[in-house]
């Protein structure tokens, strides 16, 4: 019996892509090192027009119109072909483009090519990144084409809409701008580790390290999600495929030990959000930022270490703190794997992270480090001796690489429009000072408008589209009021990705909750109560500087612990339970001892205020309150149970 049909296809597909990836990887190695093979250093524009070229078409493949029907395939296949002429068109043309400055006077032939370049990539951002994010790229666009003819506060300067077209794809401004060349200058590396690391089978590592250290403590296969979840998460970036590659496993684990599909489901989507920002491999979006920044990548990723910690510090607390509260108990010691047997069949993993870290740590190397840990990893992974080589293996990992790729510049060229639009236009300075001038020089009332507008773009998009767009609108307004930038661009980053876990939308919870068998929203608003800190943390960074490494460190240590104290008080409260004390009471008098616990929490948080001293000995106070309380009454209750028999 043959082949069945739709698995030739895949099979042709993978081979397909695996090849198509050599030559951009291969360009995108020669620019990074410089290694002069080609015979003279390409231009910017001549080397994102090629990436373009080489990838972009790719788009129309992997997303299909309809996965069904040959008229459908074959109209993939035109455009897929006309993508490809077009963009090599302006590679062939780049030079030009630079000295006769065509994004202002364009030839006819490029107007016409320009247009069509325009419409495909419209195209490619909708089939990769949906409907929401193409109804904002045309609107902006094209924004600058009707800009005069809108009201006083989002009104801008006009042009024509075929110099506008041109602009778009001929200037350094728009599809060839920050988005684009922060993946061709520095991204690509990092998309072909984590691929590599997840491809070659560190995520049942990260499940098995994570089961080996705490599995049997108590609410163990939560912890584990924790863990296994900001591992893997850091190296994928994506949330969604974060909480469908680690939840397959910590879910079904987590119920199997008590805890309901509900909670169950929130703990993962909330752990998986989190990792989008843990350091030391983040997501695409870090990457921009630091080209916006223009600061070297491993400042913006020293700078999300501790809010991270914060984060997972939270989380920790709560489960632990909710599996007291149930009397719930870990795994069983007969379904834990040896952690010595764990880390004799894993360690290259942590190895190739380890090469990682300390390459990018050096200033400049940042853009080579994920090759040569990829090279570290594939080497060791290859001599490991349970590992079997096949050439299927490194097909299958090629095309993964070619899919994260076309996925992501599908997505960061048409992100681009948004930037030239609102550039050429003007728009992006006007609406930042009518923010400064709405909030009335207020920082509180900037940070809460601030936050809105990030969720809200956050509900609709890509967390990357969503930074940069508030990257150029928001983050300006919030400098200007005296904030620190890099505190700033990550609470954009923050708000955006809330909306990962917050109704109504709330992908991630969805996503967890279909594989829990359980009610979205009932997870969505469970996610939003696990993930309570995520709410306060952006604020707590932002107005403290210390907190994201922008201060002297005596400072960054007292802010840090003062930071910990607060995130555990607002934990423990969130789930009236408190570690080492035990139940913080129920009825009114326990949902007063949790709201005041919370609050004092809430001001430890943001002890750097001058209310520091009394936040600090508030607390301890409540601790030794709730503490003496629950041993009287244990004491009590001791005393009554001889005189019941």
């Amino acid at each position: 019996m043959g082949v069945p049909y739709s698995a030739r296809v895949n099979r042709l597909l993978t081979a397909t892509l695996a090849v198509s990836v050599l030559p951009v990887l291969f360009l995108g190695i020669e620019r990074i090192f410089n290694m002069g093979i080609i015979g003279a250093a390409l231009i910017d524009n001549l080397y994102l027009y090629l990436i373009l070229t080489l990838v972009l078409p790719a788009t129309f493949v992997i997303y299909p119109i309809r996965r069904e029907g040959m008229l459908f395939r074959l109209l993939d296949a035109v455009l897929a072909l006309l993508c490809f002429g077009v963009f090599l068109y302006f590679s062939f043309s780049s030079y030009k483009i630079v000295s006769f400055a065509w994004e202002f006077a364009p030839p006819k032939i490029a107007v016409v090519v320009a247009i069509l370049a325009w419409l495909l990539l419209i195209e490619a951002a909708r089939r990769v990144g949906g409907l929401a994010v193409t109804v904002v790229i045309i609107v902006f666009s094209l924004y600058p084409v009707f800009a005069e003819y809108l009201p006083g506060p989002i009104a801008g300067f006009s042009q024509p809409f075929d110099l506008t077209i041109a602009y778009h794809l001929m200037s350094k401004e728009s599809v060839l701008g920050i988005p684009l060349r922060a993946f061709a200058n520095l991204v690509i590396g990092f998309i072909v580790f984590g691929v590599v690391l997840q491809k070659t089978g560190a995520g049942d590592f990260f499940n098995n390290f994570a089961l080996a250290l705490i599995g049997g403590a108590r609410g163990g296969a939560a912890k584990v999600s924790i863990l296994a979840s900001g591992g893997m998460g850091s190296m994928s970036g994506s949330v969604v495929s974060n909480i469908l590659t680690t939840g397959a496993v910590t879910i079904p684990a987590m119920k199997r030990t008590g805890f309901s599909s509900r909670h169950a489901a929130a703990i993962e989507a909330c752990a998986s959000t989190g990792a989008v920002l843990m350091p030391p491999v983040m997501g695409a979006t870090a990457f921009v930022m630091a080209s916006f920044l223009n600061v070297p990548y491993w400042t913006v990723a020293v700078a999300a270490a501790i809010p991270s910690i914060l984060f997972y510090f939270a989380l920790f607390i709560q489960i632990d703190c909710y599996a007291a509260r149930y009397n719930l108990t870990g795994l069983p010691r007969s379904e834990l794997p040896s952690l010595k047997a764990v880390l004799a069949s894993g360690w290259h993993y942590l190895a190739g992270l380890l090469v990682l870290v300390v390459i990018m740590v050096n200033p400049g190397w940042e853009r080579v480090a994920p090759f040569y840990a990829t090279l570290v990893l594939l080497v060791l992974d290859l001599v490991m001796e349970h590992k079997r080589a096949t050439p299927e293996k490194y097909f299958t990992i090629l095309a993964e690489i070619m899919r994260a790729i076309v996925a992501l510049v599908a997505l960061l060229a048409g992100i681009g429009l948004i930037v030239g639009g609102m550039v050429v236009s003007g728009l992006a300075g006007t609406l930042a000072n009518d923010l400064v001038f709405i909030a009335g020089s207020s920082v509180p009332a900037l940070l809460i408008m601030g936050g809105i507008t990030s969720f809200i773009f956050g509900m609709g998009m890509t967390v990357t589209a969503s930074y940069i767009f508030l990257a150029i609108v928001l983050s300006p307004a919030l400098t200007q009021a005296g904030l620190n930038p890099l505190g700033v661009h990550l609470f954009v980053v923050y708000w955006s990705m809330l909306s990962f876990i917050t109704p109504p939308v709330a992908i991630g919870s969805f996503v967890a909750a279909s594989l829990a068998e359980e009610k979205p929203l009932a997870v969505g608003f469970q996610s939003m109560r696990f993930g309570a800190v995520m709410y306060i943390l952006p604020f707590m960074f932002v107005l403290n500087p210390a907190l994201v490494f922008q201060d002297d460190l005596n400072h960054v240590a007292v802010s840090f612990l003062c930071a910990v104290a607060g995130v555990f008080l607002i934990a423990s409260g969130m789930q009236g339970q408190m570690a080492r004390v035990g139940s913080l009471g129920r009825g009114m008098m326990g949902a007063l001892n949790r709201g005041l616990t919370i609050a004092l929490g809430v001001c430890c948080a943001f002890a750097f205020t001058p209310f520091v001293a009394f936040s600090i000995v508030a607390a301890v106070a409540v601790v030794l309150a709730v503490s003496l309380a629950a041993s009287l009454f244990a004491t009590k209750r001791a005393e009554r149970l001889p005189n019941a028999v």
